[in-house]
Order: C-alpha cells, then structure tokens, then sequence
C-alpha cells in the first residue's frame, strides 16, 4: 500500500480482508495520480462546490463520513443485527470511496479550485464507479459508491449504502440549505 495514502486513509486498518483494503488503496492511488490536486489540497479546498462559503475541507468531510458510517454500522449490528446485518468491511470501503471520483472533478485556476470540464460531464459517483471497476472492487462497494449521492435515488440501496448516503448527505444538506438567521 502507497504510504501515503495510508498516511491519508489510516482507517483503511478497519477494513479486515487485505484483498479489499488493499484495493481500495489502489483506487485512491489511481484517484490521485489522475488529479490535478495533491493531498495537501485535499486537506485545504471545500468538500463541495455546491454551496457557497464552506470552510470544511474535503478530508474533513469525508473522515466525518467514514467515521459516522462505521459507528451507524457498529450500531446497527448492535441492536438489529439479527433483522438487518452490516457487512462492516463493505460499508468502511464503499465510505472511503464514495466521494474519490471528485478529485477529477476539480481543477485548479487562479489558486481556486472549480469544476473541470470532465467534471461538467461526468459527476463523481460515476467516475468513482469507473475507478473502483479499475481495481475489481466487489460489486456491493461499487454499489455504494454509485448509490451514496441524488443518483442513487433511482436504485434499490443496500443497508450499507443507505448508511452512507445519510451520512454523506447529513455532513452536505445543512451546508447547503441551512437556514441563516
């Protein structure tokens, strides 16, 4: 595994099957070769371009989404796990998956991040489907990563991808449509 996407992804040690945590590694390796942005952008520039004013980096949002996922699946398991089972280590990866088609969507100009073209044309979700395909990730975590945002609205979602959605988009709408008083 790169080191620093460990360094980036030390929750990848969640994920309990090697081959998997390995291949989700490489989806970011691949992710960030591909980009214009470097981890240190990822630590700097806004998790969305979608609503003005946000001062949360993309890491912060997506460690808050991880780390919420797997204490939603810890919880779950906990009290329902006889009626509505978590496979954790698919619900960790599809988390840390989720938003890695991003780093194609931004480009940099004039020292601000925007949309690139490619991102015009292609939203995250499909080019992070795209990259995990790449890898051979198992379909229940490119699934996740297909259903987490509004395009997953028109598919049956799995237990772990709902987990992740809510999370994802509870640390996204109050940004977006929060009322300002």
């Amino acid at each position: 595994m790169n080191k620093s996407v460990h360094n980036l992804w030390p929750e990848l040690e969640w994920i309990k099957d090697q081959e998997l945590r390995d291949k989700t590694a490489a989806v970011w390796e691949t992710a960030l070769g591909k980009s214009v942005l470097t981890i240190d952008d990822l630590h700097r520039i806004p998790f969305t371009l979608l609503a003005p004013n946000v001062h949360v980096s993309f890491m912060q949002h997506k460690k808050a989404v991880v780390h919420m996922a797997k204490n939603c699946g810890e919880q779950i398991t906990k009290f329902l796990n006889a009626d509505l089972p978590v496979d954790m280590d698919t619900l960790i990866a599809g988390a840390i998956l989720c938003d890695v088609g991003k780093l194609l969507e931004y480009e940099k100009q004039d020292g601000k991040v925007v949309q690139s073209s490619y991102g015009k044309y292609v939203r995250h979700p499909f080019s992070g489907v795209a990259l995990a395909e790449q890898h051979g990730l198992p379909p229940a975590v490119i699934h996740i990563v297909a259903a987490h945002a509004a395009e997953g609205d028109l598919v049956k979602r799995s237990v772990e991808a709902y987990i992740v959605h809510h999370c994802d988009f509870m640390t996204f709408l109050p940004f977006k449509e929060r009322l300002m008083i």
